[in-house]
């Protein structure tokens, strides 16, 4: 399978990827760096890169990179090998690589194949080279929680670094957290920010939310940060949360997005939780049963419900009637 950035760049510098890539033919044995080739070479690109993308070099090492490494992480190829050599490098070999991304980390970040190198760093650096990545996010969280390749980077250094260093992180989104739960990059961070960081240090997250929680309910991508916050915050901060759901359970079963979070409290909610939803549901069993969003909550409300409550639903089902037939018999001939 392939390594994390293979997806390939439209463009190469100044031309088509297809221009430069070689055959295994093209390969010469050895160990020795020889940068002097016939073959015209694309406009920025070195001699050194153009021949490992031509498989000049199969026994290259890290530390034949000295001084290319920045180029190699911004290359399709060059960033796979670097990646795949970091997992088993050994402490000088990683330093070498520090020392050259570390000035250019932030344009890493933010880069289509550099940004993998900087994530794998966060996994297999040692703990000062994570701090001191850390530190080149101090001030650029924003920025890179909604740039696509960033905000990966902020997700696995969040998993990486230390609690004091989560803080500093999470807080730079202080004053921005509806901008960036509705954003399809910068809502994954939120979650990665409500999954890791001790939820002490999320409270301006739900500060936020104040007055939201039905709008971001029924959100693409808020509806999963609402599901965030139910999981891993505590109860004094998911309380107000559940609240305003509970007031709007009757549009939220019923909506494309909406249906998800009442499921998920039903799934993994508290006992009074579910039976405020099992209370809204009842007496509307059969056209609930028939909606393409709200029949998944009938569902999980007959699977999690109390044996009481799920005796009255069924009850409904069973007594009520709809025309000439049972809802029971309607149901049954409902896709």
């Amino acid at each position: 399978s392939a390594a994390p950035g293979a997806e390939a760049k439209y463009l190469v510098r100044n031309g088509p990827l297809s221009s430069v890539l070689g055959s295994s033919s093209a390969m010469v044995p050895g160990r020795t760096l020889q940068r002097n080739s016939s073959l015209e070479k694309p406009p920025g690109r070195s001699r050194l890169l153009e021949d490992f993308r031509n498989n000049r070099y199969p026994n290259l090492q890290l530390r034949d990179l000295a001084n290319h490494i920045v180029e190699f992480s911004q290359d399709q190829h060059g960033s796979r090998f670097i990646q795949q050599k970091l997992e088993r490098a050994t402490l000088a070999e990683k330093q070498l690589v520090f020392s050259e991304i570390l000035g250019a980390a932030y344009n890493l970040m933010t880069d289509v194949f550099g940004n993998y190198v900087i994530q794998k760093f966060f996994e297999f650096g040692t703990p000062e080279q994570k701090q001191a990545l850390a530190l080149k996010v101090k001030g650029h969280v924003l920025p890179l929680a909604l740039q696509m390749y960033g905000c990966r980077v902020i997700q696995k250094a969040l998993e990486s670094i230390s609690a004091e260093q989560q803080k500093e992180v999470v807080k730079e989104l202080d004053g921005h957290v509806l901008k960036c739960v509705k954003d399809q990059n910068g809502n994954h961070v939120v979650q990665k920010c409500i999954e890791c960081v001790d939820p002490s240090a999320l409270q301006f997250v739900i500060n936020a939310f104040q007055g939201q929680v039905f709008a971001l309910s029924t959100h693409p991508y808020g509806c999963r940060v609402i599901q965030r916050i139910l999981e891993h915050c505590t109860g004094e901060q998911t309380g107000p949360v559940l609240e305003e759901l509970h007031q709007h359970t009757e549009q939220l079963v019923q909506d494309q997005y909406g249906n998800y979070v009442v499921q998920h409290v039903l799934e993994h909610g508290r006992p009074e939780d579910k039976g405020r939803i099992v209370a809204a549901v009842r007496g509307r069993v059969l056209p609930l049963s028939q909606h393409k969003f709200a029949s998944n909550v009938v569902e999980k409300c007959v699977t999690h419900a109390s044996r009481s409550e799920r005796a009255l639903l069924i009850e409904e089902v069973c007594a009520y009637v709809d025309g000439p037939h049972s809802a029971l018999y309607t149901m049954m001939k409902d896709q």
